[in-house]
């Protein structure tokens, strides 16, 4: 088969497609045909040795979506031909899915209903999943909560808007004007431009005078205006940073309010498979969309790998071998 690997580790031209044999899965793994592996800041990260370097040759790809071809001696629950998504391969402990075969444990893999899309499903798992991390399970996002979501364009951001939306919460999101129509579509309530000057009034209107739930991925640059903005007892989930040491200029305004900081890893999640489930059936009953931006095919993986670090769009991009 065909497999994206580096040898060595460096920037996205240290990838390369080789062929290399079918991987035999161990007895609580599946093999999978790949029908889509989603394209993550993570993969690149495992890649150029910033993450816990993993040994080469090695094929990176954490998220991944297809057909089960082969089942492990152990495994029950799945049969040759079930659809499948799953996510948290292509690191230290495991390849990854940037290729036409992978193995994936079942503990990270979960059935995909007829009514979802493999490709959508292949670009959901980390964003999809962090996402449901963030507003379900450590925010407890209720009905009718103001919900702020900054970065709403991004790969996180536009599934967390289709999840608080989906549970019926007030959708406030932050994107370039190019994106605001768009996600209204998603259920966005309020799209704002998040260059203004006057973000921070304008985010306060749109809440009635304060954010219940806001999901961070740059607490650097908003850990301050998060506290300004937060109503009383709000929840304050952080998934993400630009550097390590995000500060308040006046940490006053979070602890008047007893805000509450929850920071996250999805990496962390206890089992998977319920989260996985729960965007399955999103996706399954249109409440969830993951847009698919670009698709690369296993030769532009490089390419795939640069444009996700460097390239503003709306949703995912997506390897299809």
């Amino acid at each position: 088969m065909r497999a994206v690997r580096l040898h060595e580790h460096g920037d996205a031209d240290v990838l390369q497609v080789d062929e290399v044999d079918q991987p035999e899965p161990d007895s609580d793994e599946l093999l999978v045909e790949v029908a889509a592996a989603g394209v993550n800041p993570v993969d690149t990260y495992f890649r150029d040795g910033s993450y816990e370097p993993v040994s080469v040759p090695f094929t990176p790809g954490v998220d991944i979506a297809g057909v089960v071809a082969e089942t492990g001696a152990a495994v029950t629950g799945f049969e040759e031909g079930d659809r499948v998504f799953g996510t948290g391969i292509g690191n230290a402990s495991a390849q990854g899915a940037y290729a036409e075969y992978a193995t994936i444990p079942t503990d990270r893999v979960v059935h995909l209903p007829d009514d979802a899309d493999l490709t959508e499903a292949g670009a959901a798992g980390v964003v999809a999943v962090t996402a449901w991390r963030a507003l379900v399970d450590h925010a407890a996002l209720d009905p009718a909560e103001y919900c702020l979501v900054h970065g709403g364009s991004g790969g996180v951001g536009h599934a967390a808007v289709q999840i608080g939306a989906a549970v019926s919460a007030r959708v406030i999101t932050t994107a370039s004007e190019d994106y605001h129509d768009d996600l209204e579509g998603l259920g966005a309530e309020t799209v704002l431009d998040y260059a203004r000057d006057d973000l921070a009034e304008a985010t306060l209107e749109a809440s009635d005078g304060g954010v219940d739930v806001i999901l961070d991925h740059r607490l650097d640059d908003y850990l301050q205006f998060d506290a300004d903005v937060a109503a009383t007892g709000a929840r304050v989930v952080g998934i993400g940073e630009n550097s390590p040491d995000p500060a308040f200029t006046n940490d006053g305004a979070a602890r008047s309010k007893d805000v509450s900081y929850q920071f996250m890893s999805m990496f962390n999640t206890p089992d998977l498979r319920v989260p996985l489930r729960g965007v399955a059936h999103l996706m399954a009953t249109d409440a969830l969309s993951i847009e698919i931006a670009r698709s690369y095919d296993l030769e532009e993986a490089g390419q795939a790998q640069d444009d996700v670090m460097t390239e503003s769009s709306l949703g995912k991009l997506v390897i299809e071998p």
